[in-house]
């Protein structure tokens, strides 16, 4: 009997601040055993990945996923790239996307669904600085009336 629910393992905040969300697809991942143990212990970064399709494969690259400590001379590239799985339909259209709009294909969540590694692909566009500077501009402004009410109270 298989565990429910979703665990979060790590959550790339940046790709938020740096990128204009658009899409969002779940895909599985292709792990060594040493990758999984690693990824239980919640040591992993998606700080410079980003996904991307060759000879109609999808591929994560620049995840880091530290070397597990108890693991043996057969433990894993932490920095090494790992095939993604998609339906056949979903690959054809984010390469598609990618290819015609100029979007990236960027990861913002790795987590456990049913004991199964998947992670969060999002398809996004760069931000611009003055678009990240009225974001956190906007930011502010809500915590400011937040405080204000929580004030009030």
């Amino acid at each position: 009997m298989a565990p429910t629910g979703e665990k979060l393992i790590v959550d790339n905040r940046r790709a938020r601040h740096d990128y204009h969300l658009l899409d969002r697809v779940e895909a599985g991942l292709v792990l060594t055993g040493t990758e999984v143990k690693s990824l239980r212990e919640g040591r992993a970064s998606l700080q410079q990945a980003y996904a991307e399709v060759r000879a109609g494969e999808a591929w994560l690259v620049g995840a880091h996923i530290s070397v597990y400590e108890q693991g043996n001379i057969q433990n894993h590239d932490p920095d090494r790239d790992r095939k993604l799985l998609l339906h056949r339909k979903e690959l054809a259209s984010l390469a598609g996307k990618v290819r015609e709009r100029g979007l990236t294909l960027v990861p913002t969540k790795l987590y456990f669904r049913n004991g199964r590694a998947k992670v969060e692909l999002a398809l996004a566009r760069g931000k611009e600085l003055r678009d990240k500077r009225r974001d956190l501009v906007r930011r502010e402004a809500q915590r400011d009336m937040e405080r204000a009410l929580k004030s009030r109270r």
